[in-house]
């Protein structure tokens, strides 16, 4: 497998035949080409990381009134070792009307915490009513979940809201059936961890696995959804050959260029670490439906540049890790004839920002369902803050996400990570949901207005904290560059339809900011009064980079 990736033209060969759909002008190497081992395999049973999942128990009276007697809970007990907490119940539809509190302990410690909320209106951050995921039987109602660190012992309480005291009727605030307190431990982190760290600002990247050809190569098994409806290998690679099968000679004489100018050390790691070269093909229109020719991070080639990227610094072998920043001439160069804009007129599109993949955050392919999901195009984007809390650092931010990537999959019941994209509080960014950075990857972020849309999550509670001004200006620089491959304005308005929510009815035709807050869509805190209002700024800062 590797002395056939280190050929320019089986590398361009295999581009052609990874790629489930066209991206847009301009984009990025795709890193969705990792399938998910099928459910049930040898494989699958062996994953980093573990989920404890302890059902809940009734507590005792405080006061020895019984309306006090209905909340739930665990008592302080050892277990095993964990990092991030949540707790879930059987029906999605139901709601949790009532306070859901934890402490935990230090590992090898005896400090408790104090005790901690979790965020029980979470059922907003989903997928849209009426949708293969939601409609899966799989889904579970859910808190979000809460970052605690390093932790061997815990006690939860749950307790129902009181009744109104204006309701005559008597009627008992009930928990929903089904509550189990959720305990996930991350798993190892890759070593070292792709992450600027956020006292001294570096990235420190570490060296790309050189078997990763061999395990991200082969798609065939793979599937791909778009609007809701499966796609076979075998149409796939119909669809990829109809539209790419006239660029393959071009996208050759790229690889070919590409790695002539490749440092002599870092030639032969490339090649093993699965490079490859992506030569755009088509138009990129708002729906983007362009055509195109990508694969795995490796060197990229617009189309008729000939020019390798990771000109930042980083070399092409560590791109599986992280795709690295382009300038914005990079960028527009990548663009070049492909762009449908007028002549001699510049592309609203803002430099790619540095991208930390899924490898790079340590996701483990085996947990997500098989196929990939995507929607028509990206209109809008929607901002959220997590809700897990502040209290990690950036080097723990690969742990909280595939803290928060275990507990949407496992504990939740979602088909991935919710979000398309991550930051956090020091401005790195993160590849969320798989299905490649460039495409129109259907999320479970903004209920009643996944489609069209793309979902950024800060990682963090911004209720009453201020975002650090290095995550906005991350936000400013993801949406610059992902909305204007779609040829989005983030200045500007669009209109959406609303999938149905609790602010907005199914089938409502609803106008918004082309970049929005959670709560523009559905009546919720997210993505919390702080960060909220620096989405102005953001919108400025983007359609800047833009050129607009």
């Amino acid at each position: 497998m590797r002395a056939f990736l280190a050929s320019s033209i089986g590398v361009t060969c295999a581009a052609v035949l990874a790629l489930p759909s066209a991206a847009p002008a301009g984009a990025a190497p795709d890193t969705r080409t990792v399938p998910a081992a099928p459910a049930g395999s040898a494989a699958s049973t062996d994953l980093p990381g573990s989920t404890q999942s302890l059902p809940m128990r009734p507590l005792p009276a405080v006061s020895g009134r019984a309306a006090e007697s209905s909340g739930q809970g665990l008592t302080e007990r050892e277990v095993r070792p964990f990092s991030l907490v949540g707790v879930v119940w059987d029906d999605v539809d139901t709601e949790l009307h009532g306070t859901v509190q934890v402490r935990t302990r230090a590992a090898g410690t005896d400090r408790w915490s104090d005790w901690q909320d979790l965020e029980t209106h979470n059922a907003e951050h989903a997928a849209d009513p009426g949708s293969a995921e939601r409609d899966s039987g799989a889904v579970r109602g859910a808190t979000a979940p809460l970052w605690v660190g390093d932790s061997d012992g815990v006690a939860v309480r749950v307790v129902p809201d009181s009744p109104d005291p204006q309701d005559r009727t008597g009627h008992v605030v009930s928990l929903p059936g089904g509550l189990r307190l959720e305990l996930v431990d991350p798993g190892e982190d890759p070593r070292p961890l792709p992450v600027r760290d956020e006292e001294t600002g570096a990235g420190d990247v570490g060296e790309a696995d050189a078997g990763e050809a061999e395990g991200t190569g082969d798609v065939a098994g793979a599937q791909a959804v778009t609007d809701g409806q499966a796609m076979t290998g075998a149409q796939l690679l119909a669809d990829i050959r109809a539209e790419a099968g006239a660029q393959v000679l071009a996208g050759m004489q790229a690889a070919t260029a590409a790695t002539a100018t490749l440092p002599a050390t870092e030639t032969g790691a490339a090649t093993e670490a699965g490079a490859a070269t992506e030569a755009g093909a088509g138009a990129g229109t708002e729906a983007g439906a362009g055509a195109g020719t990508e694969a795995g991070a490796g060197a990229e080639t617009g189309a008729g540049t000939g020019t390798a990227a990771g000109t930042d610094g980083r070399t092409t072998a560590l791109e599986p890790n992280v795709l690295p920043a382009l300038s914005r001439a990079e960028t527009e160069a990548q663009v070049g004839t492909e762009s449908k804009t007028a002549a001699g007129a510049r592309p609203y599109i803002g430099p790619r920002p540095r991208i930390i993949t899924r490898k790079g955050w340590g996701a483990d392919e085996k947990l997500r369902e098989r196929a990939f999901a995507y929607t028509k195009t990206v209109k809008a984007a929607f901002v959220h803050h997590s809700a897990t809390g502040n209290n990690y650092t950036c080097s723990q931010a690969p742990s909280v996400l595939r803290g928060i990537y275990r507990y949407h999959v496992k504990s939740s019941g979602w088909r991935d990570f919710g979000y398309n994209f991550a930051v956090d509080k020091c401005g790195n960014i993160y590849e969320g949901r798989a299905g490649g950075v460039t495409k129109p990857v259907l999320g479970a972020h903004t209920l009643g207005f996944n489609s069209n849309s793309m979902g950024i999550a800060v990682l963090g509670t911004f209720t009453k904290s201020n975002p650090p001004a290095a995550a906005v200006t991350a936000v400013s620089k993801l949406t610059a560059w992902k909305l204007g491959l779609f040829g989005a304005n983030p200045k500007g308005k669009v209109t959406l339809v609303s999938g149905g929510g609790n602010k907005y009815k199914k089938g409502k035709k609803v106008r918004l900011n082309v970049i929005s807050g959670h709560r523009d869509g559905f009546a919720t805190e997210c993505p919390g009064a702080r960060l909220y209002k620096k989405l102005g700024s953001a919108r400025t800062s983007s359609a800047r980079l833009q050129g607009r």
